[in-house]
């Protein structure tokens, strides 16, 4: 396990010599950065490799961008983000001083990496989840450690009964898909009292319960969710956090420490719109449950093998052939998924659910190049 401290490791964690550097560059901070999934600019591509959704937002966005009026672009947006943010409050039963609203989730699990992680004992989270993680850790000088998951990529909630500076846990984990029961979450809150734990709950909604349930009765939990995935906005960049007002308060004290106005009109005015659209909402997830169903039953088919899913993605691998071949062969048909070159996951794909037509041509694709392979 792996703990960086506060500012002195800057230089050497890059690997970079401060007797190589100008006097100016010894005062740059540098970290390893977050790799993003690719964007590609295929035009006939298939693209299952950074787990958009496939279908648009709810019709009401297309309404309000439609019937956006530009003279409102002169004006700066609403720094409290009034609009929005009383629409999910209202959609999760919660009061407006639990809801706060960043660009995109990375925004407000930042905001909380920098708002709540100042203790000298390290804060935790796995060693195989999202990997913008350590990056926050490196860049705000936070001690971390990574427990390691169990051979089936699943939390050993023991691991985090030891003292710590705040806790982190993706639910459902990325990229292994694993949702984690509500049990063992409120196990390791009980556990763990006198620190902030966020839950980072980006897939949720293709999973099961959300821990939004414990907010009332662990004051020190903070549920992040973002506009990305089942809500069809990634473009829109719209993330919030959910928790007891002292914990939102602080983090719009941060907020307003260095940028007020973070979310743009556009991006508002189309939130809003989204939230209002229950019956769509919940028939976009039907819709990606469904295909994912169908989708492991072709894989399964064709040798691979996975985890339980609680995600709108699959965590794929096969029992014959290398998950960088696959993903080689993959992006030669122009169908992009991701693949991780890292330690116990580098055999093993991450593969989008996109529409029951892509999923399908996926399917057939690989039966063609595992048919020829297996001759």
């Amino acid at each position: 396990m792996k703990e960086y401290r506060k500012g002195a490791e800057n230089h050497v964690s890059s690997g970079i010599d401060n007797k190589e550097l100008k006097a100016w560059e010894r005062n740059i901070r540098r970290v390893t950065p977050y790799v993003p999934g690719e964007q590609p600019f295929d035009k006939d591509m298939i693209k299952l490799n950074t787990n958009e959704n496939p279908y648009p937002p709810a019709p009401g966005v297309e309404r309000v961008l439609h019937g956006l009026d530009a003279e409102q672009l002169r004006l700066y947006p609403d720094p409290s983000i009034k609009l929005l943010v009383e629409e999910l409050a209202g959609f999760y039963h919660l009061s407006s001083d639990q809801v706060f609203v960043g660009v995109g989730s990375d925004d407000v699990l930042a905001m909380a990496f920098l708002t709540f992680f100042n203790d000298t004992k390290p804060i935790l989270f796995p060693d195989i989840t999202y990997s913008f993680y350590p990056v926050w850790c490196e860049l705000f000088g936070i001690a971390y450690e990574r427990p390691a998951l169990d051979e089936q990529f699943c939390i050993r909630k023991e691991d985090y009964y030891k003292p710590n500076g705040g806790i982190v846990l993706a639910n459902p984990n990325a990229p292994t898909s694993i949702y984690e029961e509500l049990g063992v979450i409120e196990d390791i809150l009980l556990h763990n009292q006198d620190v902030v734990v966020i839950l980072d709950e980006a897939y949720i909604d293709f999973a099961g319960a959300s821990a939004i349930e414990l907010i009332h009765k662990y004051e020190n939990l903070l549920v992040v969710q973002t506009f990305s995935k089942s809500r069809s906005m990634a473009g829109m960049r719209i993330g919030y956090a959910m928790g007891n007002p002292e914990l939102i308060k602080a983090l719009n004290d941060v907020k307003y420490s260095f940028n007020s106005y973070t979310l743009n009109q556009t991006a508002i005015l189309a939130g809003a719109e989204a939230v209002k659209d229950k019956d769509y909402f919940e028939e976009g997830i039907r819709k990606i449950l469904a295909t994912r169903e169908r989708t492991e039953q072709y894989l399964r088919e064709l040798g691979f093998s996975f985890p339980p899913s609680g995600a709108n993605f699959l965590y794929v691998t096969h029992q014959q052939i290398p998950a960088k071949e696959l993903f080689e062969a993959l992006r030669k048909e122009h169908i992009y998924v991701r693949y991780f070159n890292a330690p116990r996951i580098d055999n093993y794909l991450r593969i989008t659910i996109g529409t029951d037509q892509e999923m399908l041509h996926l399917y057939k694709i690989l039966k063609k190049y595992i048919g020829k392979y297996e001759k």
